[in-house]
């Protein structure tokens, strides 16, 4: 985000959601204890307006629950709220999130009237027995015709996934991301599963019924998913739940939270790449990579992790990682 444009969050946790999802609770993933009114609206722009400079492009954005799956006058309550701010070009837009068997052509034409701009659907999987097993009662089905429906009438479509659920593994994951990339969005997310405190999920895990999708395993299958979005030129807006002090304070209760999970699968990317360039390296060779400057810290890996995994694989001697503005990514030395 520029410091020209600005997002203002307005949560509405759980609001309109008809299925309890086994990884949800978006009260502790929102750090949001109840649903925002029309006079929350009001006060989040009104504070919006007090800190951002004059020309700064706003877009109002509610997040959590499935916004179009709400009451249609709940609807228009919270969208009306928005209106004498954007007829006066204080906000430039609005976005919400929602369920993809909450799209039909009356609720469409209800957003475009409001001045809705962005529509993001939680898909979180192409794959039946994912959806049945995490509880999210719509079908893949279902996602393809709403994606198709939301880019006809005009809105920017992004597409959220997850990655770890039940029933899920690498191979289940990456077919998801082609099938997602295949939609056309003009950007997606990607959720690697935490476990969520007071979730069913939860409740399955400490049973023994759901085995852990940890931090590396969402590096792992992450690293294969980037580049079919980024190939197919789609934007990854995020990926990773978004840092709360009540994540963080324990309310995230085990699975792929990481507060920089992006920089960790970048850089396992770029390892992938280092490893093909030193392959068939003399063991006890001395080697040099060249990298961008810009790449140089997600090469070395945190606390130069990268480096010493790569050193011990190829049994090298000494390997040196040294900046290189005339390399794109990374090369030989």
């Amino acid at each position: 985000m520029s410091a020209r444009e600005s997002i203002i969050p307005v949560f509405v946790p759980h609001l309109g959601c008809p299925n309890d999802c086994v990884f949800c609770n978006q009260r502790h993933i929102s750090g949001t204890l109840s649903p925002s009114t029309p006079s929350d609206v009001s006060s989040a722009i009104e504070r919006a307006l007090a800190l951002t400079p004059p020309g700064t492009r706003r877009q109002l954005a509610f997040y959590g629950g499935s916004f179009t799956a709400i009451p249609d006058a709940e609807q228009e309550a919270l969208l009306g709220a928005a209106q004498p701010y954007l007829e006066r070009g204080d906000i430039a837009s609005i976005r919400l999130s929602t369920r993809p068997d909450a799209i039909d052509g009356a609720v469409l034409a209800r957003l475009k009237r409001n001045g809705v701009e962005t529509v993001e659907l939680g898909a979180q999987s192409m794959s039946e027995r994912v959806l049945a097993l995490s509880g999210r009662g719509h079908t893949a089905g279902d996602v393809r015709e709403a994606s198709k429906m939301v880019k006809a009438a005009g809105f920017k479509l992004i597409l959220q996934m997850m990655t770890g659920l039940p029933g899920s593994d690498d191979e289940t994951d990456v077919y998801s991301a082609r099938e997602l990339a295949a939609l056309g969005p003009d950007g997606v997310r990607v959720y690697p599963t935490v476990i969520v405190r007071d979730t069913a999920l939860c409740a399955l895990w400490r049973a023994g019924k759901y085995k852990e999708h940890t931090v590396e395993d969402a590096v792992r299958v992450c690293a294969r998913i980037v580049p079919v979005f980024e190939g197919a030129g789609i934007p990854i807006i995020r990926m990773g739940l978004n840092p709360t002090e009540d994540l963080s304070g324990g309310d995230a209760a085990g699975g792929a939270y990481h507060p920089a999970l992006g920089e960790l699968v970048r850089s396992r990317i770029l390892r992938g790449e280092a490893e093909a360039l030193l392959t068939g390296a003399a063991p006890g060779a001395e080697v040099t990579l060249r990298v961008n400057p810009r790449l140089m810290s997600q090469l070395i890996g945190q606390h130069g992790a990268n480096r010493e995994y790569l050193r011990e694989k190829f049994a090298l001697r000494r390997l040196r990682i040294v900046p290189d503005a005339a390399v794109e990514r990374v090369e030989p030395g």
